[in-house]
């Protein structure tokens, strides 16, 4: 295996603005990146890009030593030695399970004991071995999932480009096809890319999330410190689901604020002085008896908590968790234990 490397990678498809542009990014030999933002950023494009469905208007791929495109030339997706699983699992409906698992193998030429061979040690590492001799119509969605993974198993492939592959999946076998994808990363031991615009999905199975928006690649780091220390307004908005408050800017370049450092801040008219982005996660906001005065504004019950939207007495709006159900048009008070400062 060898590291997959994306230098100014860009794309116009001539229609007026460009699709992808100067997106460079190293993805680290046996690493599982997720590449995550909003539909039409250009995530997709990525993807065909280091398969060799699309050919970049600039820049260039590289995988470890060899070239594999550029603007000049392309290599077909047969030579890169990558295999892909799509959203619509693309399985032969006529032909058995191995059938549909082995057949880059029969492309490949290659046949006999060691064609049955590589096509059971794919089938058992999705645990599919007893599902052999059934047809893609005989199995339920999860498990076409892993007829594919299986597919993408048996070539050895150093990269595998998956591009939203849970997207037509319920939540419960959502969350089981999420560990089947980490226990298939561990046992191939490839490279890996993943597109989702789901952030749950993102920062459950990725080694490194890397965020986009409008063609540009705007943050990349593994999934904890994404979330923790979010580099601007818009990845700030994409990861969590805290609020974002317009505050009068805390002095020196400190970056994670505590409630003493908040307070006097909140406290200040907003009209006056330079003004600062400040993320506050949900979970870091307390009812408290003691704080900032706020109005619930909703309530949504989520099981093991409720989760409140609060109204500011200037008019922005915070999230909040509580174990007690809060009343819609309450007063309360809350304190913000920790924020980040975008």
């Amino acid at each position: 295996m060898a590291k997959l490397i994306l230098n100014r990678l860009a794309k116009d498809f001539g229609t007026g603005r460009a699709a992808v542009s100067g997106f460079s990014l190293d993805v680290r030999e046996g690493g599982f990146l997720a590449l995550l933002g909003p539909s039409g950023c250009g995530k997709t494009t990525v993807l065909r890009m280091i398969a060799g469905f699309e050919t970049p208007t600039d820049g260039s791929i590289h995988l470890g030593e060899r070239l594999l495109a550029d603007a000049a030339q392309s290599l077909p997706p047969e030579r890169r030695n990558m295999a892909m699983v799509f959203q619509s699992y693309a399985l032969w409906p006529h032909m058995s399970v191995a059938d549909n698992v082995g057949y880059p193998l029969k492309v490949r030429g290659i046949s006999g004991e060691a064609y049955r061979q590589k096509v059971l040690e794919a089938l058992s590492t999705v645990r599919l071995a007893d599902y052999a001799q059934r047809r893609p119509a005989d199995l339920s969605g999860g498990q076409r999932q892993r007829v594919a993974l299986a597919r993408c198993l048996v070539t050895s492939p150093d990269v595998v480009l998956l591009d939203e592959p849970l997207a037509n999946l319920d939540r419960h076998l959502k969350q089981e096809m999420e560990e089947t994808f980490r226990e298939f990363h561990q046992r191939s031991g490839a490279t890996m890319v993943y597109v989702t615009h789901d952030q749950s999905e993102a920062m459950a199975l990725a080694t490194d999330v890397a965020v986009m928006s409008e063609g540009q690649l705007l943050q990349v780091a593994p999934p904890a410190e994404i979330y923790a220390r979010p580099e601007g307004r818009i990845v700030g908005g994409l990861i969590g689901r805290g609020a974002i408050l317009s505050l009068p800017s805390p002095g020196g370049d400190i970056r994670r604020l505590d409630w003493d450092a908040i307070a006097p801040l909140m406290a200040v008219d907003r009209c006056n002085g330079p003004r600062a982005d400040i993320l506050v996660r949900q979970e870091d906001v307390v009812l408290d008896t003691e704080g900032a005065t706020a109005t619930v504004v909703s309530v949504l019950y989520e099981g093991e908590r409720y989760a409140s939207r609060l109204c500011l007495a200037d008019g922005q709006t915070l999230r909040a968790f509580s174990r007690k159900r809060p009343r819609v048009g309450e007063e309360v008070r809350v304190v913000i234990r920790s924020a980040w400062r975008l």
